[in-house]
């Protein structure tokens, strides 16, 4: 059934209704889990469910998939993802043949974002170039057989003014879209001004606004600073007190989350999209909040038994300091989401560039150049990053922001940049420090623990001097390159790096350094080099030739100090 025949049999009824969007895990048993947070949220009774495509198309396979079972074995009405970036007509034919034969019968058009390493957007195909294209090709082709939904900017968009966003929204409603999911947004007032605004110039389609709780807030800080997206002043203040304790953060994110609903209901909103981000907690409690589950039947069930234990103990470290990386891997855990580190094994372990509607990216190509400048020898690489360290530029292809933490080890991570060894992530040790410290974790009355850990990229003749040294346990380093050579002292083993003990219960949140993680963040880690750093410059060019050269040659690597009572680290770099 298309979504718009639901919504139009809805409009009459005193009832709120509401959806959610997901996004394909990388990993086969992230899959797996998703399925089984996809039933337990089913018995919610969600109007529809809606599953992102990945960037150029990287998921398209596994997004028909999961679309097809959410669809014909949990009986949810799906809508699928559909983006002009890297599409070609062959393709897009054979996807909406598949979809036909799996009975989805709903789309969500994009014009999606630029490739990766790509700082403006460009067509694969020049009959696919905006959203529009791909509206009126679906109904130029398959008549009213989709169902069509596309984006609302309340804010507008990021590349044009909003007056002219409005527009071009009116035009692709106009072509056959059939309503409009909005970006995120924590002003409700916004909304219902941009509602207005559409209502005045003749946009009379449904407009649903996309809801996204706050569940840390150093996730919700970075997010909405990239996307740009406005916060009303009171929300600051009201974090500003709690910012570092975690539970209160998650509490605070629900209850405000009720209250913008709330608003919106009050207003005569009647249809609400939930952006999980494959979370379960938040968005459940939310909906519960609202009193829009007293009247469920709760009648569904999986065709197959969830597996026992599927939650994991410890999480993985390697994806802590980059946006794109950092919110799909921060998973629920004990009802504490405080930006720890996901299991590859999570349904949360994906794509957050497959959310086409946060507009996240690392900059444009002149704020690069203008950080990172033209590099002509490893000494001007290694500048980049000791610039970063001494906060004289604001990011690197790997690195957000420096944690407040790394203040205590800066100046040791200066010394060993300076020799050749590239820091992209680190930690310090810590003993038994109170968890409402400045840089704890997990809420009051604990304790937390730390081993230390450096990540970093180096040549292998600089790679080699270190190992040398390493004859006991006290420390783990796995190294790979780009070709997957691999040099370790840990395989398939499991390390715990970051944990807490709180009163009455278990030790709790440990962060992970894990084998199997590493050699899957080693993809995007030396992508980065490329995607991000070679692409600011021509091919041709010495800056581009070196990048290219350390991308290719160099090796990622991590080490961790077992000994996290009276260990340095940086002993290994001592000569």
């Amino acid at each position: 059934m298309k979504i718009i025949d639901k919504i139009n049999k809805r409009l009459n009824s005193d009832k709120v209704f509401y959806s959610f969007e997901y996004f394909p895990p990388k990993t086969q048993r992230g899959k797996q889990n998703l399925y089984f947070k996809l039933e337990k949220m089913s018995k919610l009774e969600p109007l529809f469910i809606d599953v992102t495509w990945g960037a150029g198309g990287s998921t398209s396979d596994l997004t028909l998939e999961i679309c097809s079972n959410t669809q014909n074995i949990l009986s949810l009405e799906s809508q699928m993802h559909l983006t002009c970036t890297n599409i070609q007509e062959d393709v897009l034919k054979q996807t909406l043949k598949t979809a036909k034969e799996n009975n989805i019968r709903n789309i969500l058009a994009l014009r999606g974002d630029p490739p990766l390493g790509n700082d403006k957007w460009e067509a694969s195909d020049s009959n696919f170039k905006h959203a529009i294209d791909l509206i009126k090709y679906l109904r130029k082709n398959y008549g009213d057989y989709f169902g069509i939904s596309v984006a609302g900017y309340p804010e507008g968009h990021p590349e044009s003014d909003y007056n002219a966003d409005l527009n071009y929204l009116k035009q692709k409603v106009d072509a056959g879209a059939d309503f409009v999911i909005t970006q995120l947004f924590y002003d409700v007032d916004l909304f219902l001004k941009f509602y207005k605004d559409c209502r005045a110039i003749g946009i009379n389609c449904p407009i649903i606004p996309g809801i996204l709780p706050i569940v840390n807030y150093a996730n919700f800080k970075k997010l909405t600073d990239f996307c740009k997206i406005k916060i009303p002043e009171y929300i600051l203040n009201d974090l500003e007190p709690i910012k570092n304790d975690d539970k209160k953060v998650s509490d605070y994110g629900i209850e405000l989350a009720i209250k913008l609903c709330k608003k919106l209901i009050a207003n005569d909103i009647k249809f609400l999209h939930f952006y999980t981000l494959n979370r379960e907690n938040s968005c459940v409690q939310i909906i519960e909040g609202l009193d829009l589950t007293k009247d469920l039947p709760g009648k569904r069930a999986f065709p197959w038994k969830p597996r026992i234990g599927i939650e994991e103990s410890v999480r993985p470290i390697f994806w802590n300091n980059t946006i794109e990386y950092y919110i799909q891997r921060t998973s629920d855990w004990n009802q504490f989401p405080n930006g720890r580190w996901g299991s590859i094994h999570d349904a949360q372990y994906g794509e957050i560039k497959d959310y086409h509607l946060f507009s996240i990216g690392l900059g444009t190509v002149e704020n690069k150049r203008e950080m990172w400048g033209e590099v002509k020898n490893f000494s001007d690489v290694s500048e980049v990053f000791i610039n970063f360290l001494n906060l004289k530029i604001k990011y690197i292809p790997w690195c957000d922001n420096l944690a407040n933490e790394t203040s205590t080890i800066n100046e040791k991570l200066i010394e060993i940049n300076k020799l050749g060894y590239l820091t992209i992530n680190s930690q310090p040790n810590i003993n038994a420090m109170p968890s409402n410290h400045e840089n704890g974790w997990g809420g009051s009355d604990g304790y937390l623990y730390q081993k230390a850990y450096l990540e970093l990229f180096t040549s292998k003749d600089r790679l080699d001097p270190l190992l040398s040294k390493i004859d006991s346990d006290r420390y783990s380093y796995c190294a790979v390159n780009k070709q997957g050579d691999i040099i370790t002292n840990c395989k398939d083993a499991t390390l715990a790096v970051t944990w807490g003990v709180f009163p009455k219960t278990e030790i709790i949140q440990p962060t992970i350094v894990d084998y199997e993680s590493f050699l899957i963040w080693k993809e995007d880690a030396f992508n980065l080099w490329l995607t991000e750093w070679a692409n600011i410059y021509h091919k041709k060019t010495a800056s581009y030739k070196l990048i290219q050269e350390i991308h290719d040659n160099y090796y990622l690597v991590f080490f961790v100090d077992n000994e996290y009572i009276d260990g340095d680290i940086f002993d290994l770099f001592n000569t």
